[in-house]
């Protein structure tokens, strides 16, 4: 019996013009456990329940606007990559998202039907999508599914169980969104204020606030971050992630005043002890902004890759 696997990697080598088709292909598959991805349609279709992280990026093509959507089913907009820049230099931009799916669930990537947009690859794979299974749901209330994209599941309790599948009390992951966008106002603002979400893909452990911003370790480990921000028309963008009160970890930093609007990405991984806290920083003088909208240009997402050994075995005690 296979167990609980669910990973893809794809990348597409050849440009892909707006207007002659909605959804993004791929001619290499590098990774497909349990068979879930199909690269000739470019769509994910999820076999079993859980919470999914999914990573794209895409290369800008000369000269043409980009705008590509992550999409769940038909047209739930979960995230956007975006650059209504029009010079001829190429450039690649980047969006990812924790989402929480069900058996059937489909997650593609949406290009724009019109020939003023377009994507840019080569040899060189500019782009490229990822996804896999952070938390299968847990087996109290799990759902499988067995179709033609991949072979059946494990039972509940099999042996084959890894770490992931088992404890509620070892997960922690989550994946927010913002619909609205942030404008520094003030030289002389002293405070410093976390960066606030208004869509929430998921919160397992209930570890993240998105009114105030921030997430409180409760499992210490290694976590693993991602964030990527919109610049606002003819603002700069400097966005930290911090720890604590103030450890600056990792930022994004464009200093293009232009009115063009695009993005930026960052990612790292961290320890984390009990207790301890991360949020994102946005400068908030009036020269920078964050920008995003109903695409939901900017995201923050975390999610746990490894637990500490000494609380695992304190926990097992108790």
């Amino acid at each position: 019996m296979p167990n609980l696997h669910s990973a893809f990697s794809a990348t597409r080598s050849t440009s892909m013009m707006g207007g002659f088709q909605r959804v993004v292909t791929f001619d290499r598959l590098l990774v497909n456990e349990g068979g879930d991805f199909n690269p000739d349609t470019g769509t994910f279709r999820c076999r079993i329940a859980g919470a999914y992280y999914f990573t794209l990026t895409v290369g800008r093509y000369p000269k043409k606007l980009l705008s590509v959507m992550l999409v769940k089913n038909r047209h739930e907009v979960q995230a956007m990559v975006y650059n209504e820049d029009r010079k001829q230099g190429r450039k690649v931009q980047s969006q990812s998202a924790m989402i929480s799916l069900f058996p059937m669930d489909t997650v593609w990537m949406l290009v724009q039907l019109n020939p003023d947009y377009a994507l840019y690859s080569n040899l060189a794979a500019y782009i490229t999508f990822s996804g896999y299974l952070v938390y299968p749901e847990s087996t109290s209330s799990m759902g499988y599914l067995s179709n033609h994209l991949g072979p059946g599941c494990l039972p509940p309790g099999d042996s084959g169980y890894t770490w992931r599948e088992v404890p509620e009390y070892l997960r922690s992951a989550f994946s927010v969104a913002r619909t609205s966008s942030v404008l520094g106002e003030s030289n002389s603002h002293k405070k410093r204020d976390a960066l606030t979400f208004d869509v929430e893909y998921v919160n397992i452990g209930g570890h993240f606030n998105k009114s105030s911003g921030r997430f409180i370790c409760q499992v210490p480990g290694v976590y693993f971050f991602a964030f990527t921000v919109g610049k606002h028309p003819r603002r700069a963008i400097s966005v930290k992630l911090m720890k604590g009160t103030g450890e600056v970890q990792a930022m994004v930093f464009d200093e293009d005043m232009s009115r063009k609007r695009e993005m930026q990405s960052q990612s790292l991984m961290l320890v984390l002890n009990q207790g301890d806290i991360i949020w994102l920083y946005s400068q908030q003088d009036e020269h920078y902004a964050v920008y995003s909208n109903q695409g939901r240009y900017t995201t923050f997402t975390g999610f746990l890759v490894y637990p500490k050994s000494d609380f695992l075995n304190k926990e097992s005690l108790q």
